[in-house]
């Protein structure tokens, strides 16, 4: 007889445990509190985004997770584009950093290109000023609105996974879970809870490293014309962001310069990036403030200091805006990617991927559940 195995949440977290945990022959059931995933898994770029993680494991991990990506996803017959990314330089020391990251990174599919060569490969990228750019293949963009709705679809239907919607688990008795009267038993167990990290295990949550991301994004509408800009955009702020670019070894000095330059974008954490969905609607952000409760109103000026850097380097044939919204998601505050805990026998954990939840979920809780998790 097959074990059975509980996943509280339906984000990617837990969408990518229970697809791990059946394709190894567990009997999967996933209760989701809401009518279906409206967190941080629908409010970001859907970057699939290996560039972002430093060279080892981590990286592994990002290609292994996109791979999975891509069998879900045309399992589940969503669309998804690996037009790779971009890193526009305007500035000689911006050029010298991503001439030391492509330098170093022999094992990367990526190269640095020309400014002819980058307005070859984007029609999008701003020409004025520009040096050249860092294109790496390694990247992929999927519609996090369609995915988060059509991974439950796939895994429901190829792989028997049941779905119960409506539902907050709100106490936890292994081997059984509640909400109110009801309640399901299993042999395992997987707290995916996200930014939700107060209702279940709150003592063991309130001892760990975490605290909360709040994140401000915006989208643009379709493009005319089926007009596509290619790989998705990034800025200069952005080689500061991802720990991946700390193998070049000027960063320092450009982090120096950016925080006299950029100041204020630093002190709400702005950097910028641009992706493409299949509708050819463009989203932009982000901003990032740290904090465990955060007031409910969006900053204008925030997307005002966005939409002002993606014009240093980008232009849309629309730039008219038709949504803005924010995303929170846990984050670690000790440097990890991930937390993994086991608050009682038969019972795990996962949480604390930052923004890195779309990048490396499928290939962590592969890690998990599958018994080769190392903590980094």
């Amino acid at each position: 007889m097959s074990k059975s195995a509980i996943v509280i949440g339906a984000g990617i977290v837990g969408l990518a445990t229970a697809r791990a945990l059946a394709t190894r022959g567990y009997q999967v059931t996933v209760i989701e509190r809401s009518e279906k995933a409206v967190g941080a898994s629908i409010r970001n770029f859907g970057m699939v985004w290996p560039i972002g993680q430093p060279e080892g494991k981590l990286y592994e991990r990002a290609l292994h997770a996109k791979s999975i990506w891509k069998e879900v996803l045309t399992g589940a017959d969503c669309w998804f584009y690996e037009g790779g990314s971009l890193h526009m330089a305007y500035h000689q020391d911006e050029l010298e950093v991503i001439e030391q990251f492509a330098e170093v990174s022999a094992y990367r599919p990526v190269k640095v290109l020309s400014a002819k060569d980058t307005l070859e490969k984007s029609p999008a990228v701003n020409p004025a000023g520009l040096l050249g750019a860092l294109y790496s293949d390694d990247e992929m963009i999927v519609d996090p609105r369609e995915a988060i709705a059509g991974v439950p679809r796939y895994l429901q239907s190829k792989l028997g996974v049941t779905f119960i919607w409506n539902t907050a688990i709100s106490r936890i008795e292994y081997p059984t879970v509640y909400s109110g009267s009801k309640k399901w038993s299993a042999d395992e167990i997987f707290v995916c809870s996200g930014q939700d990290f107060e209702t279940l295990y709150p003592e063991v949550f309130a001892a760990a490293p975490l605290t909360k991301c709040k994140l401000q994004m915006l989208r643009l509408e379709a493009q005319p014309d089926d007009w596509k800009i290619g790989p998705a955009l990034c800025g200069g702020l952005s080689l500061i962001h991802y720990d991946g670019f700390k193998a070049a070894a000027s960063l320092p000095g450009l982090k120096a310069r950016y925080q006299q330059d950029y100041a204020e974008y630093l002190k709400w954490g702005i950097h910028v990036m641009a992706s493409q969905n299949g509708l050819g609607e463009i989203t932009v952000g982000d901003s990032h403030e740290y904090a465990l409760t955060f007031d409910p109103f969006d900053r204008e000026f925030i997307n005002t200091m966005i939409l002002d850097y993606l014009g240093t380097f980008a232009r849309f044939k629309s730039p008219k805006v038709f949504q803005t919204w924010h995303g929170i998601y846990p984050k670690m505050k000790n440097g990890k990617t991930e937390i993994v805990l086991k608050p009682e026998e038969g019972v795990t954990i996962i949480n604390g991927l930052g923004g890195n939840g779309m990048t490396l979920s499928f290939g962590l809780c592969d890690e998990v559940v599958g018994g080769t998790y190392q903590e980094l």
